[in-house]
């Protein structure tokens, strides 16, 4: 018994690394954990203030990883701390910036909005990935962008150009720009994050994005209104924390260390995708013909990017 125990083992823990190695797995996780983050922002908005909801999302993400970051925490703290200017530019910029600017747009904008703006995000990265390092796309990338954005287009469209055209920007929207713009630039720069284990970049981020957040929690907190004490307060950080950040954060930093920050930045083209997708399970929403048309061009621009370059003998 106890050999079949060990066997059993040994394949899941195959199991789990061969997933970790494939990029097409990897890269759903964030697509359907931040779909989530968007609905679970725009639900909670009226009641959790939106620093408050950033704060404690990072740092219960930072106690819940803890446990596995351990191990490796002595060896890569040092190179951690060396590479301190890099560490502290990514948290600002994925970890502190982009959250809570993302919760303070959900407070006077529409969930419509938060998705259509993130679809810029890819081509934001494709240019700062050319500005900054001059990497460029292939063809086959760049037909790749080209679909899924179109896609993307046009889940949040429902099909129909005229949704598009007369969208009614708001003060929510500049806050949800600005999210999309730091998160691009922590995509581009992730490049230069330091050689250490996957937990351990995790918890030092998460824990030093808390750390920054914190003044200006304490700010809300005595100036604007106190986070509540509720299920609901509770049930929201406890996603947001474990969901959309350990498992959303690790699968994507993994996705830009195997295909770079290009393909990983195409992510956000699946975010519509499993919004459509819990709209249906969780709302009861009927499928359209225009559902269809746009998650099949994000799964052809997806599998164009991601397609290994084929080698010649």
């Amino acid at each position: 018994m106890s050999g079949n125990n060990a066997g059993g083992s040994s394949r899941l823990v195959s199991c789990m690394r061969a997933l970790a190695d494939e990029p097409r797995f990897l890269m759903l996780l964030p697509g359907l954990f931040w779909a989530g983050n968007a609905i679970v922002a725009r639900s909670v908005a009226g009641e959790v203030p939106p620093i408050a909801l950033a704060f404690w999302r990072w740092t219960a993400a930072a106690i819940l990883i803890l446990p596995l970051a351990w191990r490796h925490l002595r060896g890569d703290a040092a190179i951690m701390a060396k590479n301190w200017p890099i560490m502290i530019v990514l948290t600002a910029l994925g970890i502190s910036i982009f959250n809570t600017f993302l919760y303070l747009g959900a407070q006077s904008t529409t969930a419509l909005n938060l998705v259509m703006l993130q679809t810029s995000m890819p081509v934001l990265v494709v240019l700062g990935s050319f500005l900054v390092f001059r990497e460029t796309l292939t063809p086959r990338q760049a037909a790749g962008v080209v679909a899924s954005l179109a896609g993307a287009l046009t889940l949040v469209s429902h099909g129909d150009p005229e949704i598009l055209i007369g969208l009614d920007f708001k003060r929510g929207d500049l806050w949800m720009l600005a999210a999309v713009v730091s998160y691009a630039a922590y995509t581009v720069l992730l490049s230069l994050r330091p050689p250490v284990h996957g937990p351990s970049f995790a918890f030092a981020s998460f824990a030093l994005g808390a750390l920054l957040l914190l003044p200006f929690y304490i700010g809300e907190t005595l100036l604007v209104r106190p986070m509540p004490v509720t299920t609901n307060a509770f049930l929201a950080i406890g996603y947001v924390a474990l969901f959309a950040s350990i498992l959303a954060y690790l699968a994507f930093n993994r996705v830009a260390e195997l295909r770079g920050a290009n393909t990983a930045g195409m992510i956000v083209y699946l975010v519509p995708v499993f919004g459509t997708i819990l709209a249906v399970l969780l709302l009861g929403e009927s499928l359209q013909a225009y559902h269809g048309v746009g998650i099949g061009l994000i799964a052809l621009g997806l599998w164009l990017a991601t397609r290994k370059p084929e080698t010649t003998n």
